[in-house]
């Protein structure tokens, strides 16, 4: 009897201990795990031959029962390596990030301003509708993401409404592209967007208020994601032309047209927004442009269609010199857009004359519902 007792004695002395180890355990995975998370979008990670040395500067574990102890799965770590090759331009500072494996991270670059010719901007971002994790410069043109480290997602919108008319801009990616998000898109005034300061997440489209692209060539809507488009990079340029009178939101990548995302936007009323996780990420303004729906404006965009691959649209028409500079003054950025019509034998064809016209509007990828048969039109 007295042997009895002195087993049950020892074994549950030990008991503790072994509960002890156990919780230990977890906390190591937990600890584990989010950092990974957490480096891969406070600073871009080293490179691959160099993945194993891994940093954690902050131990972030939970004690909650709730949670399971050891998860089924283990999550997808983000991309922690920067996307290059698709840069508007050639530029050395745009085709492959400075990377320093002293600091373990990325040094600034020489800026590029290739593309940014507009000297006149109809909207800039809202220095009072914006995240705590974002700063403004270039007269509120360029917004900085997470400037020393990233611990969620962080979001800004224009200063303007976009309401009635026709609305087009350009966002250019100004640092490396990595990490959970960097997405460009509209949204209501009903997106918060400090919501998810503490959370990495793709924020544009997580619900029925906004419409998000991501650099991964993601489209987010309603919670919901589709292939839309190939992976944008540090010096892309995003054109995103918002057209409320046919209903349609439509995106560009270096000035081509991607295809058409969503339809049936009338009497919506939305805000230009972009969000990023990634640490020490910036993104500027290049373009913001309006037009009121017009015949002049449809005339136009009619001709660029019928003109696709001329770079200059006004240079090939016999237009007096006044109207010439009218045009290119109020509507240029309609005259230039790439609307993704079948490439011509040559440029100096396709920029002779206009030529017959079939009568439908389907060519290239413009705004109007028809052409939405022809490229891809993804919500409405």
């Amino acid at each position: 009897m007295m042997v009895v007792v002195f087993k049950e004695v020892i074994r549950r002395s030990q008991a503790p201990p072994a509960m002890s180890r156990r919780s230990r355990n977890t906390r190591a995975w937990r600890y584990g795990w989010s950092g990974v998370r957490r480096d891969a979008d406070s600073r871009a990670l080293v490179l691959a031959s160099e993945g194993a040395d891994w940093g954690y500067e902050q131990l972030q574990y939970s004690d909650s029962d709730s949670e399971p102890e050891f998860p089924p799965t283990v999550p997808a770590v983000p991309s922690a390596v920067p996307v290059t090759g698709e840069s508007y331009c050639g530029c050395d500072s745009q085709t492959e990030p400075g990377y320093s494996s002293r600091l373990r991270g990325f040094h600034h670059t020489s800026d590029c301003h290739c593309g940014e010719d507009d000297q006149h901007f109809d909207w800039v971002w809202d220095d009072c509708s914006r995240s705590t994790a974002t700063l403004l410069s270039c007269d509120n043109r360029k917004v900085s993401f997470h400037t020393e480290y990233s611990c969620g997602t962080a979001a800004i919108r224009g200063n303007k409404e976009l309401a009635h008319g026709q609305h087009f801009w350009e966002i250019k990616m100004t640092s490396p592209v990595y990490g959970t998000d960097m997405m460009v898109g509209i949204g209501t005034s009903d997106v918060n967007l400090d919501k998810y300061r503490h959370t990495f997440c793709s924020l544009l489209g997580k619900d029925e208020d906004s419409w998000g692209l991501s650099y991964t060539g993601l489209l987010h809507h309603k919670g919901d994601k589709i292939n839309f488009s190939s992976r944008f990079g540090q010096g892309s340029i995003i054109g995103v032309h918002l057209d409320t009178w046919h209903g349609t939101l439509t995106f560009f990548k270096n000035r081509k047209c991607i295809g058409v995302a969503a339809t049936k936007l009338h009497n919506k009323r939305f805000y230009p927004m972009v969000c990023s996780t990634a640490a020490k990420s910036s993104m500027k303004v290049i373009r913001s442009c309006f037009a009121p729906t017009s015949l002049q404006y449809l005339c136009c965009a009619r001709l660029r269609q019928l003109l696709p691959d001329c770079e200059d649209t006004l240079a090939a028409l016999p237009l007096p010199p006044g109207l010439r500079q009218l045009l290119h003054n109020k509507l240029g950025w309609v005259l230039s857009l790439n609307n993704g019509a079948p490439d011509s034998p040559s440029p100096s064809a396709s920029c002779s004359s206009p030529g017959p016209s079939s009568g439908s509007d389907s060519e290239g990828c413009s705004s109007d519902p028809e052409a939405c048969q022809r490229k891809r039109c993804r919500w409405t």
